[in-house]
């Protein structure tokens, strides 16, 4: 099971209010109108995932599970790959509800956006407090 782990960390404008997707970010910053990132900071984006994940992310029938963590509070998305992912932005890594495909795409048919995370959970991200993020591709 090929598994990716990303810290990060909450932001005072995280609203999670987006209903088709939810971001992860190393940018530093988050204005109001931010409304699908729910961290910042990330200590990993494309470049620093492993090819081995990024290639069987690649995969049409690729299952990926995404657990956010924060404050002893976590989410599960369950979300899903394509052999049409470019997985090349610098610092963006986005997960959709669509099978809308760009440079910032992590996966696609999520289970979940922002919108959809426990109030709890989104009032911990607000807060600054870290984050992790992993990544498990399902067998």
């Amino acid at each position: 099971m090929l598994t990716e782990r990303i810290s990060a960390l909450g932001h005072r404008n995280v609203s999670a209010r987006h209903e088709t997707t939810f971001e992860v970010t190393k940018e530093k910053h988050l204005t109001p109108r931010g409304d699908c990132i729910i961290s910042v900071s990330a200590d990993k984006a494309f470049p620093e995932l492993s090819e081995e994940f990024k290639k069987t992310l690649r995969g049409d029938d690729t299952v990926l599970e995404i657990t956010i963590s924060c404050a002893g509070l976590s989410e599960k998305v369950i979300a899903h790959g394509s052999c049409d992912l470019q997985l090349s932005h610098p610092t963006d890594l986005v997960v959709r509800r669509s099978s809308f495909i760009c440079e910032r795409t992590l996966a696609i048919r999520a289970d979940k956006a922002a919108i959809d995370f426990n109030r709890e959970l989104v009032k911990s991200l607000s807060e600054n407090n870290p984050v992790e993020i992993e990544l498990r591709i399902l067998d």
